[in-house]
């Protein structure tokens, strides 16, 4: 006798559940072969790219060429296929799409340039202009946002700003509403530069820890008093610390220093730690410091989608020290981010004390946060990452040393253990808090772990007990916002969303609103472009420019691919360690974005970007998401 549809329907989803398949409705699912076919049919490979109105809810987009031969160099290395970690990509030189460009003396409109005859770049503009790539479209964001374009004659949408006489026109009103205004903050300075690479940087605050801190190494630390570790103008403090319960846990048998002379204002600001700006982190959405993908364009779009907390991706301490220009772009801030925090990596007590006396003296951030979380090798072996949460010593001293130089809060980002039987979480948490921690946020997996296994929300809720009063954000596993709501129940004071805002960063509507978005393929590819405009205000509208920001939007799709529109499923809500079987969405852009052949990404970034370079090559550093 045959089953009743609905009772086929249930299996279905149960078999799916048991596969760590998502359930979708029968009538969506098909195979690997007819999907590609269906997007093939519509954007085959090398010819137009082309999707109207009736396939997307878009008007007709303009046609663009699809040259997607070299996508997966590299897939393959020696004969062998490979893994999704960043030490399996190959290392290539970056490539240049533009060889020969405009000179910035003559976008700029300077008569002469400094390097005269030995400058590798055009001068004559009517020989640039003949070489030049097409213009991508008919309007330039950076003009209209700002009312001019640095860019200039180079700009790949220069039409919409370039006079009869081949120069960049200036909107005057508009230029006049950002004048004085200052967008993105925290650039690194040619002066701080210069001199951070000839060590003429001064670092008087951390010279005083670190010489009391080699003064005392030798001694036995005395029991329930940390202040041997602290210069003695820290000592001063332990009246203040005692009334306060996020205390440095070291003012009971602190002694008093005299002074010679009138206490001044500035002394005293100098002396009570208690004083340090407040933040109040808690029931708040958190944006995760996100390597690669976490950049200043996606924390925007995130920012206006509802996160409340944003912070940098990782930077290496030693990399600011000296000054390097790529590194500190990662600490870079957008006026729009009013609750914002810097992340720095290291392993020694010095070199992060100096760097956290750095940030606090030439960046405006509300936070400094500490990573002994990152799991990665590059890190990990070098005793940075993970590798400080088994080096307490160090870690002690890199807490109090870098508390002793910011005058903004310092937070923290762990794991539960380096080991996947071993957690040793709930040791550190109390002993954090007596260092100086202002907030701590715990990754509900192992560094063995990875992502492998589901977070240990029971192990958070352990901790977050253990953590008061300070504030315990916990991690993993937030992708709807059922789950947000389960991980608030668990007491802790704040969600950090990681991977679950690469999917689908209007996860944090979804959770301030408490509904599932069933969200249209319209609306994902409007989000893609405030991406795309975001990314050419912040890395440029030249050719670089935009294949920069063509780059960091493919790393993004390798993960935006994984969502599943919440219409299609049997069951809602989706986990995030469900992938979806082949299936086809209810328009051709939904089919388009749901696939994750790297080959339909640059479709996608196509109708945004224009057509690719010629010699375009990109590899995501997640290769486990795509296939060739």
């Amino acid at each position: 006798m045959e089953k009743p549809a609905e009772e086929t329907a249930v299996a279905k989803v149960t078999e799916a559940a048991v596969k760590g398949e998502a359930a979708l409705k029968p009538e969506f699912i098909t195979s690997k072969e007819k999907f590609h076919e269906f997007l093939d049919s519509h954007c085959p490979k090398g010819g137009e790219n082309k999707v109207t109105e009736e396939h997307s809810g878009e008007p007709e987009t303009k046609k663009v060429k699809l040259d997607t031969e070299d996508v997966n160099k590299g897939a393959k290395v020696d004969g062998k296929r490979l893994r999704g970690q960043n030490k399996s990509r190959p290392h290539k030189k970056p490539t240049t799409y533009d060889e020969k460009r405009l000179c910035a003396s003559v976008i700029q409109g300077n008569k002469q340039c400094p390097y005269g005859d030995k400058c590798h770049f055009y001068h004559d503009v009517a020989t640039y202009l003949a070489n030049k790539p097409a213009d991508i479209g008919e309007r330039c964001h950076v003009y209209d946002t700002f009312g001019k374009c640095a860019y200039g004659l180079s700009c790949r949408f220069a039409k919409a700003h370039t006079t009869a006489e081949l120069k960049s026109a200036e909107n005057a009103d508009v230029v006049k509403i950002y004048e004085g205004r200052t967008p993105v903050r925290n650039s690194l300075s040619k002066e701080l530069q210069n001199r951070l690479r000839k060590h003429a940087v001064d670092f008087d605050k951390s010279a005083e820890y670190l010489k009391t801190l080699n003064n005392n190494k030798d001694k036995k630390e005395q029991q329930g008093n940390g202040a041997a570790d602290l210069p003695a103008e820290q000592t001063t403090q332990s009246k203040c610390e005692s009334t306060d319960s996020e205390t440095l846990g070291s003012s009971e048998k602190s002694s008093t220093v005299k002074t010679v002379g009138a206490l001044t204002d500035v002394d005293v600001i100098k002396l009570r730690a208690c004083e340090k700006k407040q933040v109040d982190f808690r029931d708040k959405l958190y944006l995760a410091p996100l390597t690669t993908c976490g950049n200043l364009p996606f924390r925007r779009v995130c920012k206006r989608l509802g996160a409340d907390i944003t912070c940098g991706e990782m930077a290496m301490c030693t990399n600011l020290l000296q000054g390097q220009q790529s590194e500190w772009a990662l600490l870079k801030r957008h006026e729009s981010e009013d609750l914002f925090g810097v992340q720095v990596e290291g392993c020694f007590p010095d070199t992060m004390t100096r760097c956290a006396e750095l940030i606090n003296n030439n960046t405006e951030v509300d936070f400094v946060d500490i990573n002994s979380g990152c799991p990665i090798d590059l890190v990990y072996k070098k005793g940075g990452g993970c590798g400080l949460m088994t080096r307490t010593r160090k870690f002690e001293q890199i807490v109090r040393g870098m508390n002793y130089v910011l005058d903004v809060p310092l937070t923290v980002k762990i794991r539960t253990g380096v080991h996947e039987k071993n957690n040793i979480a709930h040791k550190l948490i109390p002993e954090m808090k007596n260092w100086g921690v202002s907030m701590i946020t715990l990754h509900g997996r192992s560094r063995e772990q990875r992502y492998t296994k589901l977070a240990d929300w029971d192990y958070i809720t352990a901790c977050s007990k253990l953590a008061s009063p300070i504030p315990l954000f916990g991690n993993g596993d937030i992708l709807s916002y059922e789950d947000a709501m389960r991980a608030k129940e668990t007491g802790v004071s704040g969600i950090m969303i990681a991977r679950g805002a690469l999917v689908k960063p209007w996860l944090f509507t979804e959770i301030k609103e408490s509904r599932h978005w069933d969200i249209s393929s319209a609306e994902r590819l409007d989000i893609l472009r405030d991406f795309s405009n975001y990314g050419l205000e912040h890395w440029g509208s030249d050719t670089r420019g935009v294949e920069k920001t063509r780059t960091f939007m493919l790393e993004w799709l390798s993960f935006m691919c994984r969502y599943i529109p919440v219409g299609l499923l049997e069951r809602v809500p989706v986990k995030i360690n469900e992938r979806p079987p082949y299936y086809m969405g209810r328009n051709h852009l939904e089919s388009l974005m749901a696939s994750q052949n790297v080959g339909d990404w640059i479709r996608i970034s196509e109708m945004l970007l224009g057509p690719v370079p010629p010699n375009f090559n990109f590899l995501p550093k997640h290769k486990a998401n795509s296939y060739k």
